[in-house]
């Protein structure tokens, strides 16, 4: 190493990491300066000559102390950001290291069956058909473009339109349905789509954001033609799942597509105590998660999922004459994701599961659900103090004082503590509080510290 030209950056690459990982339990969760202080830090003119790269190195880590958001802390709550655990951190290095385009078997056999393993695993972990294709994207905003563009691939397909030769211009028209809690990923994915948001037909949903199934029966029986339907296993602010057993039974019998996205509610089928609730979703033809939000992998990784995986691999699938590509059982991963040259992402997710197992990864997700219960407790007991949801899964939603503005002040003064850091969000049109537990490391200290330090925030208020 000492001979090498990346010794001395990786060591000191090194240091600086493991001196952020070490102060992250204890620091400060949010940012302490501003753009302009980081401008004034960072944003010099490109120099004419280059600096030492150990001194660019020193620069970055100086700033990261005080201008990065602690999203690997215990008590970050916001957006539902995992950490990244040990094993998948040092995994997500050698990836680094490695350097590999993971685009097609050729360039890396070593990612190719790793990828190969990692998908049949999280099946396994699902209990989702084990014949389902699986791509490794960079989060759920492309797992939900993936599946919606294989589901798009394939009800047309079966109505005789070949969408990648013939486009959407003159195809048969597509109806599209969505809970109106839908996340907006699901938009966005029908946008890339050419699909638009317009012509969205979406279904009611009940007093926790679960899609109404009876509403869906009553829509289904109006519609003609192929037909998508968009169901959730995860609501962004309650962390409700909807009523996916009903739900696929009826577009069963309409024959139409099923997408479920499961950005991380999906992850409760990897828990004994929480699996009924996503109970059905085995019936859906497609399926969306993340890895970097409950799997507690580095950004970025997403999950796509899909049960037909013809139709899959026809809605991904590029060739060209220069490439060589697999006519045997080698994966390309080309087949399965929009990206040609892309990280080994799926590296991480392989040395998490095989590093937690069954076990470990139960305890996981059941933690999480623990210490957002936990949370939820310490806050219901304080007078002025709301809990708007039942706390099924990591979701807490909490009001302070019944007021929007007493609400989005105490948000704004929890983030200014410092102790934690968690957002806001506007539920069935009230200013509330959106509590997101899903770090490895939260401990039930961390969870009481910040229950205390937003129960403290909203005192002085108060007061």
């Amino acid at each position: 190493m000492s001979h090498s030209p990346f010794g001395p950056m990786l060591e000191r690459a090194h240091d600086h990491a493991l001196a952020y990982l070490r102060d992250l339990p204890d620091r400060h969760v949010d940012a302490r300066v501003d753009r302009e202080a980081l401008l004034a830090a960072l944003g010099s003119p490109l120099p004419q000559r280059g600096e030492p790269g150990e001194a660019v190195l020193d620069v970055l880590a100086r700033q990261a102390e005080r201008g990065t958001v602690a999203c690997s802390s215990p008590r970050y709550f916001g957006f539902v950001i995992g950490g990244a655990y040990p094993v998948a951190l040092a995994a997500d290095w050698l990836v680094s290291t490695w350097d590999q385009n993971a685009g097609i078997y050729v360039i890396s056999p070593l990612v190719a069956v790793v990828e190969e393993t990692a998908a049949r695993w999280l099946l396994d972990l699902f209990d989702l058909p084990r014949e389902s294709g699986v791509g490794f994207v960079t989060g759920c905003q492309m797992a939900n473009f993936t599946c919606l563009a294989a589901a798009r691939h394939g009800v047309l397909r079966r109505i005789g339109w070949d969408v990648e030769a013939n486009g959407l211009y003159g195809a048969p028209r597509v109806n599209i349905v969505a809970s109106a809690e839908s996340h907006i990923t699901i938009d966005v994915a029908l946008r890339y789509l050419g699909f638009g948001t317009k012509a969205v037909r979406r279904v009611e949903s009940d007093e926790q954001g679960r899609m109404r199934a009876d509403r869906l029966a009553e829509m289904m029986a109006t519609l003609e033609g192929p037909t998508i339907v968009c169901a959730q296993a995860g609501n962004v602010n309650t962390g409700a799942i909807d009523p996916l057993r009903e739900i696929g039974a009826i577009t069963q019998k309409h024959g139409a597509w099923l997408h479920v996205d499961g950005a991380f509610g999906l992850w409760a089928r990897a828990s004994r105590g929480l699996r009924e609730l996503a109970d059905g979703v085995e019936l859906a033809d497609s399926w969306a998660t993340d890895a970097h939000k409950w799997l507690n992998v580095p950004y970025d990784c997403g999950v796509a999922m899909v049960r037909h995986a013809e139709d899959h691999r026809a809605a991904m699938t590029s060739t060209a004459a220069y490439l060589i590509q697999t006519r045997g059982a080698e994966r390309d991963a080309v087949d399965w994701v929009p990206e040609f040259s892309r990280r080994a992402r799926g590296v991480p997710v392989y040395a998490t599961l095989r590093a937690l197992g069954r076990d470990g990864i139960e305890a996981l997700i059941e933690r999480g659900c623990d210490r957002a219960r936990q949370m939820a407790k310490i806050l219901s007991a304080e007078p002025g103090v709301r809990i708007l949801n039942d706390v099924v899964l990591n979701q807490v939603l909490v009001r302070f004082g019944d007021d929007d503005e007493t609400t989005r002040n105490v948000i704004t003064g929890v983030q200014r503590d410092g102790t934690c850091w968690l957002g806001g969000t506007t539920w069935h049109g009230m200013a509330a509080m959106r509590i997101s537990v899903s770090n490895w490391g939260t401990t039930e200290d961390d969870a009481g510290v910040s229950a205390e330090a937003i129960l403290r925030v909203f005192r002085g208020l108060r007061g």
